[in-house]
């Protein structure tokens, strides 16, 4: 059994097989997945799991070079931005449009729903490297 805190076996695996630039998207449950895209879903009901949590979580073993947000949550939700800012405290955040965010969505190596129920509550983590 694995000592570490993630204990999701495809998530796991995903994080294992990123590499320099990648990008995971964390998103609200609302958040249009392309088809083609890779659809991680762990929302079980409204709330569960939290969004700030799941990065919590998937930060704990994800090298992040960086994160993107949109624009939008900074000026709807900002409780989800201050939240991403202490999780990540030395990563730099870009701000996107939302609609730029959901396009980046096609580039993604997977998208993870959480069953987060806040406006423009979607992050997307891009891969660093830990040397």
């Amino acid at each position: 059994m694995k000592k570490t805190l993630l204990l999701n076996s495809v998530l796991s695996e995903l994080i294992a097989s990123l590499g320099h630039g990648d990008m995971v998207v964390i998103g609200d449950a609302g958040l249009p997945i392309p088809p083609e895209t890779r659809r991680i879903d762990l929302a079980l009901c409204r709330g569960i799991p939290p969004l700030l949590e799941t990065v919590r979580v998937i930060a704990s073993e994800m090298q992040v070079e960086k994160a993107l947000i949109a624009t939008e949550t900074g000026q709807r939700s900002p409780h989800i931005r201050d939240g991403l800012g202490q999780l990540l405290p030395n990563t730099p955040f870009e701000e996107v449009s939302h609609e730029q965010l959901k396009a980046l969505c096609r580039q993604a190596r997977a998208v993870v729903r959480t069953g987060e129920y806040t406006p423009y509550a979607n992050v997307i983590l891009v891969a660093g490297v830990v040397f």
